[in-house]
């Protein structure tokens, strides 16, 4: 077994589409993570593209859906009624989603074509973390322009049946609420969706919400039934913003449900705004997809600041965007999502715990946080600035353990040797430490002999 798992880990990631002969999605029965129907373990990695259905032909989400595939992204979050101006604006097209504006009524070619990319992104193995509609909907924000409310709870309610009934029987759904807005205020509307939703496919789709920027759905629907699974949003502000203490406030709520981040910063998105305070790199999406897994997510959204809104040069920039969106999809953040993928599904995921214990001495300063995780016969220590660290060993089972240094820019590992199960032992990361040289410290139980 453990020559199989340090083989996996040599080689670079080889993609691997989601099966759903293994039944739809469930919560797990400890709470913190997705399973299959028969039980198999389900990793959320999602992408961010928000304007695929409004901005994209059908032949360019096919495209879109095989790169994703390749690089492993098992969840495609994507919108319904859009945000850039998703409901005057036509699709590709030429189709606006609703006819007279109006949430019952929709329109029968805008749909055709959602249709067409849900079916092209299950083929791809894919699921689409569907949005019924942006936040702008249901909840105007200060700094929009020109807001576009439509939603009541009772066309809410009508509006949520008409999708459950349309994509009852597409396995490859995952219901997200919200759109970028907090729910306070409008939990009415948002509540009558949801049973809409579920009232159209009979329940068979899990559903979760989408908040605004430093927020988490579970600040305000935690104890809501129809909530199957919690989502924050860490966002865009600053380099080095821990995460993984909103996941951990998350993990600690009663009842307990699972928890990720779905929008951290972004590769290539202008560092709270201001191309001046310089640009999120793939360093930058390292470092919070580990922190919020380590600190308990069951799994995580990347974002690139260019996909997210189909930029292209015809298209004014949202946010200063400065990449064309099919360059950027091969940025190198993209690529290394599927290697967090790799090493979280290369030892078994439904027992792992944060475990902070592990770590004797924490850094003072933000950027240098390590953040562990383990189950009985594994441990993961994220280092995020390749400086040496002190470990309690005796945390997981085994006289003696193995150690190994993953490298999450390649998904490559190297072989640390093995160390007695027991005391302080000090690890020194290779490389040279500083920003960018991040590592994962992988311990594995020996069995004892």
């Amino acid at each position: 077994m453990y020559i199989l798992l340090a083989l996996l880990l040599l080689c670079p990631f080889v993609s691997s589409a989601v099966d759903f002969s293994h039944g739809d999605l469930k919560v797990s029965p400890n709470h913190r993570y997705l399973i299959h129907a028969d039980g198999t373990p389900f990793f959320y990695l999602g992408d961010t593209a928000w304007e695929l259905f409004h901005r994209l032909k059908r032949e360019e989400a096919e495209q879109y859906f095989e790169n994703r595939r390749q690089k492993g992204f098992t969840v495609i979050q994507a919108v319904i009624l859009a945000e850039l101006d998703g409901l005057n604006y036509p699709n590709a097209a030429g189709w606006r989603p609703l006819t007279y504006g109006d949430p019952t009524i929709p329109n029968r070619g805008y749909f055709a074509d959602v249709d067409a990319m849900v079916k092209s992104a299950e083929k791809a193995g894919l699921y689409i973390g569907m949005l019924p509609t942006w936040g702008d909907k249901v909840k105007s924000a200060p700094w929009e322009k020109k807001p576009d409310v439509r939603f009541t709870p009772k066309n809410a309610h009508t509006y949520g049946k008409i999708l459950g009934e349309r994509y009852k029987d597409a396995p490859n759904i995952i219901w997200i609420l919200g759109g970028d807005r907090s729910p306070e205020d409008v939990e009415d509307i948002w509540r009558e969706m949801a049973a809409g939703l579920k009232e159209g496919d009979g329940g068979r789709h899990l559903v979760t919400y989408h908040p605004g920027g430093g927020s988490s759905s579970a600040d305000l629907l935690n104890k809501e039934p129809w909530l199957d699974f919690n989502m924050l949003q860490s966002g865009h502000k600053k380099r080095n913003l821990r995460n993984d203490l909103m996941i951990q406030k998350d993990y600690n709520l009663t009842p307990v449900k699972p928890t990720m981040d779905g929008e951290a910063r972004y590769e290539n998105h202008p560092i709270n705004w201001k191309p001046e305070n310089g640009w999120f790199d793939d360093f930058d999406v390292r470092q919070a997809a580990y922190w919020a897994l380590f600190a308990g997510a069951h799994g995580h959204t990347y974002g690139c600041h260019d996909v997210w809104q189909m930029k292209t040069a015809e298209r004014e920039p949202v946010s200063f965007a400065r990449g064309d969106w099919k360059t950027s999809l091969d940025l190198p953040g993209a690529r290394q999502m599927g290697y967090v993928r790799q090493l979280m599904e290369s030892r078994p995921m439904l027992t792992r715990v944060p475990d902070q214990s592990l770590i004797i001495t924490q850094p003072a300063s933000d950027e240098d946080h390590i953040q562990a995780t383990r189950s009985d016969n594994y441990a993961f220590v994220y280092i995020p600035t390749g400086k040496p660290v002190s470990i309690q060993m005796g945390k997981i089972q085994g006289d003696k353990v193995k150690a190994s240094w993953f490298d999450p820019r390649t998904g490559k590992t190297q072989e640390a040797g093995r160390i007695a199960n027991k005391g302080p032992h000090h690890f020194t990361p290779p490389g040279k430490p500083g920003r960018g040289n991040d590592w994962v410290l992988v311990l594995d139980s020996v069995p004892n002999q």
